[in-house]
């Protein structure tokens, strides 16, 4: 039987057809979750696709944590499912508490939407368990309030527990700002929560989820997790 992911569906989002393509590339089946239900249909692991909730009025994220679906994805969490958040999902994450830390406007006030090349930092969670750490992740973004943030204490913790998931960085691997694309603190481009089983990141997986659109990295994410829904 296949592994079922159900993506969140918000007013404003846009990206949930490519996350439920990228997600059939792997075999699993996708199965879009209204945000104002509070069923989660059974499904193995819950994704939080980037677009703007809501418009984003507020804040980026700040009404669609409130949302009937999102009491059930907090949850969810709580007894240990997978939850990936991508951009506008890791907002989300964040506003609804279950990341720390926040998502600014980019450094310059500009919307980014361009290709990153994102270092592998971590090996925890079933996100990354299985992910190749080998060369840095072709990935793209594509936002205007992408600039993570958090205070220096949260920093350090994420650094000391090895909950820092990606760092943007060149093609060789190497850090520096000239190769963070909105100025994200430490560069950090992904983070973790503290049972490694919620992860939030800005770049977009599913749009690198086959050579024709430029790179195939991201389906690596997807993948990685079917083994740890087989071993729940």
């Amino acid at each position: 039987m296949a592994f079922r992911f159900g993506i969140a569906v918000f007013p404003g989002t846009w990206s949930e057809r490519d996350c439920a393509y990228a997600v059939s590339l792997v075999g699993a089946e996708a199965v879009l979750l209204w945000h104002g239900d509070r069923d989660l249909k059974g499904c193995d692991g819950l994704i939080l696709p980037g677009g703007f909730a809501h418009g984003d009025y507020l804040r980026a994220g700040a009404i669609a944590r409130f949302s009937p679906l999102m009491e059930e994805v907090q949850r969810f969490a709580r007894r240990g499912g997978p939850v990936l958040g991508i951009c506008n999902g890791f907002q989300i994450l964040c506003e609804a508490g279950l990341l720390p830390g926040a998502l600014l406007r980019n450094q310059g006030l500009q919307f980014r939407c361009q290709a990153t090349f994102l270092r592998v930092e971590s090996g925890r969670g079933p996100f990354l368990g299985g992910l190749a750490r080998s060369a840095p992740l072709r990935i793209p973004i594509s936002h205007g309030e992408g600039r993570y943030f958090a205070d220096p204490a949260t920093l350090a913790q994420l650094e000391e527990e090895g909950r820092v998931a990606f760092r943007y960085c060149s093609q060789d691997g190497e850090l520096g700002p000239e190769h963070n694309p909105n100025g994200s603190v430490a560069d950090i481009a992904g983070i973790l929560n503290p049972e490694g089983n919620v992860l939030g990141m800005m770049p977009h997986p599913e749009r690198a989820c086959e050579p024709l659109l430029g790179s195939a990295d991201g389906l690596q994410l997807f993948s990685a997790l079917l083994p740890a829904l087989a071993q729940r």
